[in-house]
C-alpha cells in the first residue's frame, strides 16, 4: 500500500477544462484579463541619469492589465525615440513629456505630468 492510495494526491493532475492529463491536455491557456484605459492612471516622469541624459518613464500601468511592449512601440515611433521596457516602466530616451501624455490621453489613459 503507497503512502497517499486513493487521494487526490495518488492522481496525475487533469485539465479544469478539458479534463484530459495536464501532459496530454491542448488546450491553450486562458489571456489574462484586460483592463479598459479609462480606468488607468498613468505617472509620467522625467529623470537624469550619469552623464546628464534626460529619461522620460511613465508609471502606474500594469503588465498584467495592459500590453505594455505594444504601448512601448506605439511611444516610440509617436516621439521618434528609443525606449525599453523594464518590468512595469516604460522608459522613452529624452524629454517627452509632452508627446507621450498626448499619446496617452489620445488612447484613453488618465496621465499626471510631473
Amino acid at each position: 500500500m503507497r503512502l497517499f492510495e486513493g487521494t487526490q494526491f495518488d492522481r496525475p493532475p487533469r485539465c479544469e477544462t478539458c479534463g484530459e492529463l495536464e501532459k496530454e491536455c491542448a488546450c491553450s491557456p486562458a489571456p489574462p484579463p484586460r483592463i479598459a484605459p479609462d480606468k488607468q492612471h498613468a505617472n509620467i516622469q522625467v529623470e537624469k541619469r550619469r552623464n546628464g541624459k534626460l529619461v522620460t518613464t511613465i508609471r502606474g500601468l500594469t503588465p498584467e492589465g495592459n500590453d505594455l511592449p505594444h504601448l512601448l512601440t506605439q511611444l516610440k515611433s509617436a516621439c521618434g525615440a528609443g525606449g525599453t521596457l523594464k518590468t512595469d516602466v516604460i522608459e522613452i530616451q529624452g524629454d517627452q513629456r509632452e508627446r507621450v501624455g498626448n499619446v496617452l490621453e489620445e488612447i484613453g489613459y488618465r496621465v499626471s505630468v510631473c
